[in-house]
């Protein structure tokens, strides 16, 4: 049985976003106490470098609204195709419309968003062809990464590569069996942790950069909440963590780009593409409504 045990989340305006804490999991008679981590900020990735061209009248509120809709988002509270209202949120937030608008450029640059003139914002509805442009990047990414962490890591780095991952998968195992959304934002989370690690890692802080800039864990996060997966195969990333961990970095980088790889032709089929009028249709009296369901039911 899950015991579930509170644990807050703080939203900070600049370089980090979510605090977790720890939950106790109960798997085949065992209970393990799964670091989230603690009281370690949980850094989101691109916020250094492109929050900075938002305005420098008001850079704590746009900053601010922009992790709160992205958080948003990321949570699954605010769905693909969802439309967005600048004013609505501003008002929600207690803020003017400025730091809000910028907020939502802002999104709209990271493609998290998308907008069309006299049609409005809505959350972005992804697209197969980005599915696999995405999934191509993260690949030759995170291999990369894979490789130099199977080389460089310490062993002190190994063996906590080796214990999140235990972690992951029982929060994945969980996770199949639960439908709770704040485990699935956890796990996720602890996801994102987890990878970015390999890249922190591998040694290399431009790697780091890169992946942190090109948000291609974010976007795999973001796919992997429009096509609804919510199980992964038992071991999953501690089969993944064993080559990482390993000696032979040729493994580590085809364990990866298999990693990688998994799940995606399943994502691009349940990925329903978007036709003209999927956007913000309009009932008969004028009053717009949300788009059609984004993934087939499986």
């Amino acid at each position: 049985m899950f015991e579930s045990v509170k644990h807050n989340f703080f939203i900070f305006p600049i370089k980090t976003a979510v605090y977790l804490g720890q939950r106790r999991v109960q798997n085949a008679g065992q209970h393990f106490l799964i670091d989230i981590p603690i009281g370690k900020p949980f850094t989101m990735p691109g916020v250094a470098t492109k929050v900075s061209k938002l305005s420098p009248e008001t850079p704590s509120l746009s900053k601010k609204a922009y992790f709160l809709i992205r958080e948003r988002i990321l949570r699954g509270e605010l769905r693909p195709g969802q439309v967005l209202s600048g004013r609505s949120l501003a008002e929600e937030f207690n803020m003017s419309l400025l730091p809000v608008s910028e907020a939502l450029r802002q999104l709209e640059s990271d493609k998290l968003v998308e907008s069309r003139p006299r049609a409005g914002t809505r959350v972005r509805i992804p697209q197969p062809d980005e599915v696999r442009g995405r999934c191509i990047v993260r690949e030759a990414l995170e291999a990369q990464s894979a490789r130099l962490c199977c080389t460089q890591a310490t062993m002190k780095e190994r063996l906590e590569l080796l214990r999140s991952a235990k972690q992951l998968d029982i929060l994945y195992d969980r996770l199949g069996r639960d439908d709770d959304p704040e485990l699935q934002y956890v796990v996720h989370a602890h996801h994102f942790d987890l990878h970015m690690r390999i890249a922190e890692y591998a040694h290399c802080p431009e790697l780091k950069e890169a992946i942190e800039m090109n948000q291609v864990l974010i976007y795999n996060w973001f796919f992997d909440l429009v096509a609804q997966r919510r199980m992964l195969p038992p071991g999953f990333h501690s089969r993944l963590m064993q080559a990482v961990t390993g000696s032979d970095p040729l493994t580590a980088d085809k364990a990866m780009r298999a990693h990688v790889q998994y799940g995606v032709a399943e994502t691009l089929e349940l990925i329903v593409p978007q036709t003209p009028q999927d956007w913000r249709l309009r009932r008969s009296n004028g009053e717009s409504r949300q788009p059609a369901v984004l993934a087939k039911s499986k």
